[in-house]
């Protein structure tokens, strides 16, 4: 399954999405979710914790002027690599 996570990890309930988010499963951060990749962050400790495959969309990094600032555990991808994410996991569950 794909979870994708739109929202700030401070206006939603992080740790349940997290403990969803089985081993073969993917997790994309994007739009505000992105601030979940911070580098250091809580959010972003739990993540590499708990997720195997993360995922965030480069542009809504640039759009928050955060590039160079994630974690080098999760991977960087744009809207191609979305499209890529959304073939290999039929099922889609939207935070």
């Amino acid at each position: 399954m794909l979870f994708t996570l739109a929202r700030s990890p401070q206006q939603c309930d992080f740790s349940l999405i997290v403990k969803l988010v089985a081993q073969e499963d993917a997790l994309l951060l994007m739009q505000d979710g992105v601030l979940a990749a911070l580098d250091g962050s809580e959010a972003c400790n739990l993540l590499s914790q708990h997720v195997q495959s993360i995922y965030v969309l480069s542009e809504d990094l640039a759009a928050r002027g955060l590039v160079g600032q994630i974690s080098h555990r999760i991977t960087l991808i744009d809207y191609t690599g979305f499209v890529a994410l959304t073939e290999k996991h039929t099922q889609q569950t939207a935070w």
